[in-house]
């Protein structure tokens, strides 16, 4: 009785040992699996912005376009151009989608997110915006497998042409993707535009303001900004509330009128020259970053950890606003 009872034991511990092993096995290849937020936004980072790219540069500019598409095929989309000719060359934006449609029904409301990814003239364009640009594409990952709410199509837009020489006219990327939107009909509920959300700093009076502003929020620029102008004010209240709920990153909000200092200085104001509501996602650039627009926005500038968390966050916002099933 003792010799089996031993042998019971031995049995039962080995199947034991083995459950643990496969247990174990299983955590570290989906540890594997599930790619390291960071390291990820780097190295999109690195991909874009290792030089200048822009119409000035084409052949860098190209590179950063079909590092996207490459990425985005990669994560199962089937990426879409929108094409236009500008600076006397043809030029891209670059747009995936996920949607809750009936077959051939057009959708009823559409969430954008997205980002530029040209740089400015004699610029990298790390922070300027291939950070915006690696956090759309890896919320296009995280977000791939989203249900919207029934109606809805969440679009992940990457667009070319937002710097000088584009900015605000017909051959910006964001302008020509706007229009067609208002020609079509499209029902825009929200536009949310990524940009420079790279550089955070725990020093005091590490943050500038606005003339008017100063007194109204910190001077340390350790927090994410939700900016809108007065017409998309209920929109950044909304995402600024979603945000709140589910990261603990220091996020603020702002809407105030065109003419304040930076409310409109990307491509939200393409859609809002179309009449959608739209808000920037920024590290508040030139009033906190101190390489903007310079050859010294380069990729070991960025702090990808923070940028890590403010991503987490955002894809729960979108969740959030768009209706996404468990929110």
């Amino acid at each position: 009785m003792r010799k089996f009872a031993r042998s019971h034991w031995k049995i039962l511990i080995a199947i034991l040992l083995a459950i643990a092993l496969a247990t174990l096995t299983r955590e570290t290849d989906s540890a594997a699996a599930t790619p390291d937020l960071s390291a990820s936004l780097r190295a999109h980072v690195q991909a874009i912005a290792s030089e200048e790219h822009n119409t000035a540069t084409p052949r860098a500019l190209e590179g950063a376009a079909r590092h996207i598409e490459t990425t985005l095929a990669g994560y199962g989309y089937r990426p879409q151009r929108q094409e236009y000719r500008a600076g006397g060359q043809k030029v891209r934006n670059i747009e995936v989608s996920v949607s809750n449609l009936a077959p051939g029904v057009k959708p009823e409301r559409i969430f954008i997110v997205g980002a530029h990814y040209d740089s400015a003239r004699g610029a990298p364009g790390a922070n300027d915006n291939a950070s915006g640009t690696a956090a759309v594409l890896e919320l296009a990952r995280l977000l791939k497998g989203m249900q919207p709410s029934r109606g809805t199509e969440l679009k992940f837009v990457f667009f070319v042409n937002e710097e000088p020489p584009y900015f605000l006219n017909d051959e910006m990327g964001s302008m020509q993707h706007a229009k067609a939107l208002r020609d079509s009909g499209a029902k825009v509920a929200g536009a949310l535009i990524l940009e420079t959300i790279g550089w955070y700093s725990t020093a005091p009076n590490s943050q500038k303001l606005p003339p008017g502003l100063e007194k109204q929020y910190p001077s340390t620029g350790n927090f994410i900004a939700f900016v809108g102008t007065l017409e998309s004010s209920a929109l950044v209240r909304q995402a600024l509330a979603a945000f709140r709920a589910q990261s603990d990153f220091p996020a603020e909000g702002l809407a105030a009128p065109a003419h304040v200092m930076g409310v409109t200085l990307s491509d939200n104001s393409s859609y809002n020259r179309h009449g959608y509501p739209t808000l920037m996602i920024t590290d508040t650039a030139f009033l906190r970053y101190p390489y903007y627009h310079t050859a010294q926005d380069t990729p070991d500038k960025l702090d990808y950890a923070s940028m890590a968390r403010v991503v987490k966050g955002l894809a729960r916002t979108i969740e959030s606003l768009a209706g996404a099933a468990g929110t």
